[in-house]
């Protein structure tokens, strides 16, 4: 196995009206319900305000950020408990009518280093605070790191994506 050593320190925190995680991975629940579940879910985080404030000895690391619309953030999910970080697979968003796949094949938020990335539009910056929209984040989710999106690096050509995904995100923009 290997092993390297890894510290990552918090440069901020977040604060969000979402309060506990909705994760729920293969709990036992009518798929039709679920989807309805996930689809409200979805369209309420794409509205949700959050702040993210940053270490003020980092202020000024976040200087020009205005410049951009957008923002990755990516967080750690201080509430997955340890057992769920065992987990190899799992049922996408928790839908028991998808077939398992492996954690590394999702984007669920149990995974052995639960690092998460959230691509959301940048609103305002004032000094060492950010408000942002559409970021699914806990409150109190410590920040990792910030970058700006920048379209040329991320435009994927022929990017392929496996039916059950597209499925999937088809029923969530349904309305």
């Amino acid at each position: 196995m290997i092993k390297n050593k890894m510290i990552l320190k918090s440069i901020g925190i977040i604060h969000s009206e979402l309060k506990r995680p909705t994760h729920q991975p293969d709990k036992d629940i009518d798929p039709m319900e679920k989807i309805k579940q996930i689809r409200i879910h979805h369209h309420q985080v794409k509205k949700i305000v959050s702040e993210i404030e940053i270490d003020p000895a980092f202020e000024e690391l976040l200087e020009g950020i205005e410049d951009f619309s957008h923002i990755l953030v990516l967080y750690w999910p201080h509430l997955i408990s340890e057992d769920e970080r065992t987990m190899r697979q799992v049922h996408p968003m928790g839908r028991k009518d998808l077939p398992k796949k492996g954690i590394f094949a999702t984007r669920s938020p149990v995974r052995p280093n639960p690092v998460l990335v959230s691509s959301v539009k940048l609103l305002e910056r004032k000094k060492n605070l950010l408000k942002v929209q559409g970021l699914e984040a806990i409150d109190q989710s410590p920040v990792i790191d910030i970058k700006p999106v920048v379209r040329e690096r991320y435009s994927i050509e022929n990017l392929k994506l496996p039916e059950w995904l597209l499925r999937a995100h088809r029923e969530l923009e349904s309305d």
